[in-house]
This record gives structure tokens, C-alpha cells and sequence, in this order.
């Protein structure tokens, strides 16, 4: 925690830092339009998803803390429970699966294990369920028994959190300081989580998307106004010029499910620009008036089903045999693209001179989305966050959300970008990279992923940090949560592994708190730096953002001449958990990582700890012990 509070005394007096320009072999760098003068090349990190104001998202229920950082409500004790002040869902969940007459809520239960446990286990057994990944304690429901308070709760900030505040303005000011120049500011909402939430956390009961997202665009033209480091970037120009002055560029965006829900969507389109947005994703975590979006977490199954009714059995993927809500395929993809109001709005878009961003798109309107584009002379398309879905494990792989190689072709084809989540777990090896795939979810795994996309796809890359986004993000080489997104004893060898012969620490809060808040941003990259996989392209994104832009603004002739065919080889899967366990030596009929507990933790015999004494464990760990 002290290494993460040094971030908060960054000098605020002190003129902003100065960008320097690089020149490429011959120079200078063209705007990526066809035509016109060269235009000098920009330096700076660019992230396209960040959720910084999210504390007004979901009727202000949800987060604990505030992006200005500690005060007051921020220093209250951290606690999810009674009476309790954020990430934790109401007891009573059953009214939020729908009123569906056709199918009785008992024969639900039945047909789909999760509804039934949300009926009878309530918002603690959910909230757990929302929280649960490898390696991670959570950060939702009745935490307070495992801390006596904000901020001590399980060493926040620390990668895992999804219910307190990752981005206050001063991690952000240290961002910027190391570098990030473009930030596209995401204003973020769902009605049906609102809902779900305790009556008295919500600050705003009416629970309504639209209202929620102007609230946070209001809070960033404000912060705008108040910082003369930041500014809100309405054209391309606005965006080159500020970069260029070493100022940080915010690009403002829109990520909600019920998108322009009631009315006339036109007049509301008119507001959001005339507040700065420049961007928006035309769906998210459920099909919108406007696009299909590609089905992911089985939570939001239940609420598309609470909306429609719609149970399918063409293919299964809330069950293995059956899918809530999402009218599917015998592929389980999505068959909604975009609607009759979606092509008119990525029209009406593309006319302002706005970036349609195709995170959380259906295949299906992937596709339609690409065909509009290519209609108008091959206007850029991009992702804000994603991940690649080659490079992925059997089971990730399988979901639609991942981005596939041919839709990265189109981004390439048209001058898009994408934008890497940084929330990577474990992924399959790409062979051709310069570092070893050996801590799962770490910075490691994040290389893999980005050196397949340069090296492999070809394609211009940004960050895509999610940050207050309900993910996990990138895990550390270091520390207790050290390549956690394995199976704990593998995790527990790699780390061990990593600690005495793999790359050396930074010597920085990364190192033990992983991707906790925005300020490491750039740390995760200088840890890609000590790996060996050059971070070149990814610390000069900010010039391939503002290049995007400044395509959709200008004349274009075709698509954008590929510098290099996609290859999409070189990828290596490795052997299943069950086959990897079975590696590992036994005792007392356990598998074990030799050494691979530290003093102080709980073990089960001699063998499992670091220095070779369990002190006080039982017979094959009945009781345990603890290492020494």
C-alpha cells in the first residue's frame, strides 16, 4: 500500500511533461489518409477503455470510493456487508429473472443450475459467483471478515478488484507522466445490476442507463475544465494538437446495454455529441435496439432472459444444453446483427466523422458493421478492448466475445486499431515470441497475446485496460498472486521458478500489485520491457489512434494496403490441467509443488514448504501446519 500511495504525491506544480517527436527511417509519417502533407509522428501510450467516473454507473451502487480519490466516503470502513455501501447484491434476486408465464420459475431452476442457485442462495452467493476466478479472494459481497477496513482490505489496489474505485486522478496524473497521451473515457452503465443492488446503496433508485452515462460525461467535461493537462478531444485535430502539446487527450465514449433505449434515438445523439462524444459501442452486455451482442458470462444470459423469455436449444452455452435470452446458432453464436435503427446510426455516425467501436458486437454484426464501412470508402472500424481469439484457451476461445482473426483483418483492411485487454489469464503459447510463457496471467501471458498480434495479425495495437470494469487485470510475476491464473500448485512452482531464475523485478508497486489502478499502466509495459518483447508500438499508439481518426475525417480510396500478410501460426496449446497436475510428485496421494509454499503460509507436510518444515501439521496435513 505504500508503494501505491507514493503515486499520490506526484508533483502537480510542475509544467507537463514534454512529447518528443520520432521521425520513422525516411523522417516524417503520413496522416493515413490518401493524399495531403505528411504529418510529423506522434509519441504516447494510448488506452481505449477506461471507466474512470463509474462511481455514477449502475445508480452510483455499486463502486466504493471516488476517482478524486481519498476523502471522506473514500476513507469510510470498506465493507460489502450490513449495512454495507457497495459491491453487493440485494438478498432477494428473484424478481430480476423476469415474469416469464410459460416456464414456472421451479422448472427454470431445474432446466438452468445458476437460476436456481440465484433464487436460493441470494445476492451473497452471486455476488461470490460474479467475483470467482483463479487465484483471486474477491472483491464483492461480506468481505468484512476479511479486513478491518478501506484500505487495508486484502491490500487494495490490487489486480482483482472490481468493486473499488482503480482510477483516482492522481493515478491518473502518474499515468500521464509516464506517458499515456490518449485516453478514451468510457461512460458505463447497466440497468439490470442497478436493480440488482441493495435499495440502500443506490443513489439513484430510477436505475436509468442514459441518465447514469450523462452524469459521467458531465464529471469529465468538468475535470476537463479543472486540469490543464487534460483536455477533451473533439476532432482529430484537437487530438493531434494536444498529444503534440504533452497533454493527455481525452477521447470521451459511451458502453451501455439499453443504448438511447426509449424515443427517437436522434435527438439523443445530438446531446451525447454536444457533450464530446466521439465514440460509442452500439451494444455491450445484451442485445440494444441497434446491434446483437456476443453472448459471454452466463449472468448476463439471465437478464437478456429476463427481457425476452427466449430459451434456446438450437446450441447451449448457460448450460450444455440450452441458452438463456441469446437467440443462437448450432454454433452458439448470436444470429441478431445489426437492426434497421443500428445501420442508420453507424451511418449517422460515420457522417459526423465519430468511431463505431465493435467491442462486445455479435459476429453477426461484426460482419454488418464491416459492409456499411467498406459502403463508405472503407471508413475505420475498431475494438476498444479485446482479446485475440486464436491465442486463447479451449475454453475462452469457445466465446463469442473473443475477436477472431478474420475480424481483425477488417480492422486492418479499414485503419482500424485494437485495443488489447489487459486483463489477460492464461493463455497458449505463440511461439515466435521472445518470452517464455511460464506465469500464467502475468505480464507473460499479456506478451504472448501482443506479440501474436504484432508479429502474427499485423495489426496496430493500443492498450485496452477495462479499468472499473468488473475484470480482473493483469496479474504479477511476484508476490502471493503470483501466474495465479493457473491451478494453485502449478501456480505455486511458477512462481517459485520466476523467483529464483526468471526476469528481475522493477523494483516497483507492479511487481506484487499486478495491474491494480491506472497508474501502473505504464509499468506493465516497462515489465514487458525487462521480458524482452519490444513495446515500441505500443508506446507510440497514441499517434496510430489519432491517425484513425483522422482517416474517418478525411477523403479515402479503398482499403488500407496491408504491410504484411496475417500469419496465423505459431501458436502452441498446451496439455490440460488434469494432464499437468499428474506431473506434479505426491504425497500422503496429494500432488504438491516441492518448496513451493512460503514461511508463514498453511501447508500440509514438510515437503511443501520453501525451508522444508510444516511446523505443527498432522498426519498428511490433518491439521494443517504452517511453514517455517
Amino acid at each position: 500500500m505504500a508503494m501505491a500511495m507514493g503515486l499520490l504525491g506526484a508533483c502537480r506544480e510542475s509544467d507537463p511533461p514534454a512529447v518528443e517527436a520520432s521521425a520513422g527511417s525516411d523522417g516524417s509519417s503520413t496522416a493515413g489518409t490518401d493524399g495531403g502533407e505528411p504529418l510529423p509522428p506522434l509519441v504516447g501510450v494510448a488506452d481505449l477503455h477506461l471507466h474512470m467516473f463509474a462511481e455514477e454507473g449502475y445508480g452510483g451502487g455499486w463502486f466504493h470510493g471516488s476517482y478524486k480519490g481519498p476523502g471522506e466516503a473514500a476513507l469510510a470502513p470498506c465493507d460489502g456487508g450490513e449495512p454495507g455501501d457497495h459491491g453487493r447484491f440485494r438478498d432477494e434476486l428473484a424478481p430480476l429473472l423476469g415474469t416469464c408465464p410459460d416456464v414456472p420459475l421451479e422448472e427454470l431452476s431445474t432446466l438452468v443450475p445458476l437460476v436456481g442457485a440465484i433464487v436460493a442462495g441470494g445476492g451473497g452467493l452471486i455476488g461470490e459467483f460474479v467475483s470467482a476466478v483463479p487465484g483471486s479472494e474477491g472483491d464483492t459481497g461480506a468481505h468484512a471478515d476479511r479486513a478491518s477496513g478501506w484500505p487495508d482490505f486484502i491490500g487494495w489496489p490490487r489486480w482483482d478488484a472490481i468493486a473499488h474505485q482503480q482510477v483516482w486522478e492522481d493515478h491518473l496524473y502518474a499515468a500521464y507522466e509516464a506517458g499515456l497521451r490518449v485516453e478514451v473515457i468510457s461512460a458505463v452503465s447497466l440497468d439490470w445490476l442497478c436493480r440488482a443492488l441493495p435499495d440502500e446503496n443506490v443513489e439513484h433508485p430510477e436505475c436509468d442507463e442514459m441518465a447514469d452515462v450523462k452524469r459521467q460525461l458531465v464529471l469529465a467535461n468538468t475535470f476537463d475544465q479543472e486540469h490543464d493537462w487534460v483536455e477533451i478531444a473533439r476532432t482529430p485535430e484537437d487530438a493531434r494538437r494536444i498529444v503534440a502539446q504533452g497533454k493527455l487527450a481525452f477521447i470521451l465514449s459511451i458502453e451501455a446495454s439499453h443504448l438511447m433505449k426509449d424515443g427517437d434515438w436522434r435527438p439523443q445523439l445530438d446531446e451525447f455529441y454536444e457533450l464530446g462524444v466521439r465514440t460509442m459501442q452500439i451494444a455491450h452486455q445484451l442485445d440494444s435496439r441497434f446491434a446483437g451482442a456476443a453472448p459471454h458470462n452466463t449472468i448476463f444470459h439471465v437478464a437478456q432472459y429476463a427481457e425476452n423469455c427466449h430459451i434456446d436449444e438450437d446450441c447451449g452455452i448457460t448450460t450444455n444444453d440450452v441458452t438463456l435470452g441469446f437467440d443462437v446458432d448450432a454454433n452458439c453464436k448470436n444470429v441478431l446483427g445489426l437492426t434497421a435503427d443500428g445501420r442508420e446510426l453507424v451511418q449517422a455516425m460515420f457522417d459526423r466523422g465519430m468511431l463505431v467501436d465493435a467491442a462486445h458486437l455479435s459476429e453477426q454484426s461484426v460482419r454488418d458493421l464491416h459492409g456499411i464501412a467498406v459502403e463508405n470508402d472503407y471508413y475505420p472500424l475498431y475494438i476498444s478492448h479485446g482479446h485475440f481469439r486464436e491465442i486463447m484457451v479451449e475454453e475462452k476461445e469457445k466465446e463469442e466475445k473473443t475477436t477472431p482473426a478474420w475480424a481483425i483483418e477488417m480492422l486492418r483492411e479499414t485503419g482500424g486499431v485494437f485495443g488489447l485487454r489487459t486483463a489477460h489469464e492464461e493463455v497458449d503459447t505463440y511461439e515466435p515470441s521472445m518470452v517464455d510463457n511460464t506465469c500464467h496471467g502475468s505480464s507473460r501471458s499479456f506478451a504472448q497475446a501482443y506479440d501474436y498480434g504484432r508479429m502474427g495479425l499485423g495489426v496496430a495495437m493500443a492498450m485496452g485496460s477495462d479499468l472499473n470494469g468488473f475484470i480482473q487485470q493483469t496479474r504479477p510475476r511476484f508476490g502471493p498472486d503470483a501466474c495465479s491464473a493457473s491451478f494453485s500448485i502449478e501456480a505455486q512452482c511458477q512462481a517459485k521458478t520466476e523467483q529464483e531464475s526468471g526476469s528481475p523485478p522493477l523494483g516497483r508497486a507492479f511487481d506484487e500489485l499486478g495491474l491494480g489502478h491506472i497508474g501502473l499502466l505504464t509499468e506493465l509495459l516497462d515489465d514487458l520491457d525487462v521480458l524482452g518483447t519490444d513495446t515500441a508500438p505500443l508506446r507510440s499508439s497514441a499517434d496510430d489512434v489519432v491517425r484513425m481518426w483522422e482517416r474517418a475525417n478525411a477523403p479515402r480510396s479503398g482499403p488500407v494496403p496491408a504491410d504484411i500478410p496475417a500469419d496465423l501460426g505459431g501458436i502452441v496449446a498446451g496439455p490440460s490441467h488434469y494432464q499437468r497436475t499428474s506431473e506434479y510428485p505426491e504425497q500422503c496421494g496429494d500432488p504438491y509443488c516441492p518448496g513451493g509454499l512460503h514461511d508463514g503460509e498453511r501447508c500440509r507436510f514438510d515437503a511443501e514448504c520453501e525451508h522444508g518444515e510444516c511446523a505443527g501439521a498432522g498426519d498428511c496435513g490433518n491439521p494443517q501446519g504452517t511453514c517455517e
